[in-house]
């Protein structure tokens, strides 16, 4: 039976900002996203019985239709139920070594590798913002998970508008791995206290929106100025996550600290925190601090890089 393994590459944002609310009950963003090269391994294989079924390497991970890879596989064979019935069920194997739970997007990456992934396996032939189209059904972040690189996201995180590419930019990132910050809540409470400054016309949501595409973080990444992209790093969540979790708070006041750091931030609604650093090097050597000054084998370290492509196979 044929299959395809391809690699799903994490985001983090490097802007967040809630602008508005919307009729659909979610939030009107500006957000800034960028693929990093902390990555999944998914394979899809194709199998005579029609099913779809699901292996993960990792316990806190599901493998039922609550896995956002089964409900990816079940819209393609209710989208192209030709194919499905011509080339049989989908097995997909996720290799994880993004956190879970993280403000990363492992679950949208997955889900956008699967979509690729079908497509190959079918011989659907479709575009990448077909793929996309259907992924925005299921999730506002796996069309940049399927596109990747450095993007402008604006409506509910959906609509893409691409920036000039970050290569080689240097990250370290934690994330503690029993904790968990409820995206829903974080949105939430925002909103409970925050709401008032929302912006109601829409005229006023697409200037806003418009103001953050020619403003200085992104004039920085025109320029690939890693000290000034750091330096303008923005999540409005943080102002409702930091409070609520002290562990979050310390992670990023203690990466503030270091030598090599150029700017710390939260990513998504956490509770990842992420610095970008000079170099590789000093990468490690930050890394190295972080863990001496936490013991504690619940804390997971990463150094990783900012790269300029979204859903690939694998090699």
């Amino acid at each position: 039976m044929r299959s395809y393994t391809l690699i799903a590459p994490a985001k983090i944002n490097l802007y967040l900002e809630i602008i508005g609310d919307r009729p659909d009950g979610y939030h009107e963003l500006v957000m800034i996203l960028q693929s990093i090269d902390l990555a999944d391994k998914i394979s899809v294989r194709a199998i005579s019985e029609q099913i779809i079924r699901v292996h993960c390497n990792h316990p806190q991970v599901p493998t039922d239709k609550t896995n956002l890879v089964y409900r990816a596989a079940e819209l393609m064979t209710k989208q192209f139920p030709e194919a499905a019935a011509k080339h049989g069920g989908v097995e997909i194997t996720l290799e994880k070594n993004i956190p879970v739970a993280a403000g990363l997007a492992g679950g949208s990456t997955n889900a956008a590798a699967v979509l690729v992934g079908i497509d190959l396996l079918w011989n659907l032939g479709l575009t990448q913002t077909e793929i996309e189209e259907l992924g925005a059904t299921l999730g506002s972040d796996i069309p940049f998970c399927v596109a990747g690189g450095t993007a402008i996201a604006t409506g509910r995180g959906e609509q893409l508008a691409p920036l000039p590419n970050l290569d080689h930019i240097y990250i370290v990132l934690a994330k503690y791995r029993s904790l968990e910050v409820s995206t829903p809540w974080a949105y939430k409470t925002y909103r409970q206290e925050f709401g008032h400054t929302y912006l109601k016309d829409t005229e006023d949501l697409t200037a806003r929106a418009a103001a953050v595409h020619s403003g200085e973080i992104v004039q920085a990444i025109v320029r690939k100025d890693a000290t000034e992209i750091a330096q303008k790093l923005h999540n409005d969540l943080e102002r409702v996550v930091l409070p609520a979790y002290s562990q979050v708070m310390q992670l990023r006041e203690l990466f503030a600290t270091q030598p090599g750091v150029l700017g710390t931030m939260m990513s998504g609604s956490g509770p990842s925190v992420f610095a970008i650093v000079e170099s590789e090097p000093q990468a490690q050597a930050v890394k190295q601090y972080i863990r001496e000054s936490i013991p504690d084998e619940d804390l997971e370290l990463f150094v990783t890089r900012t790269i300029t492509h979204g859903i690939q196979i694998a090699s």
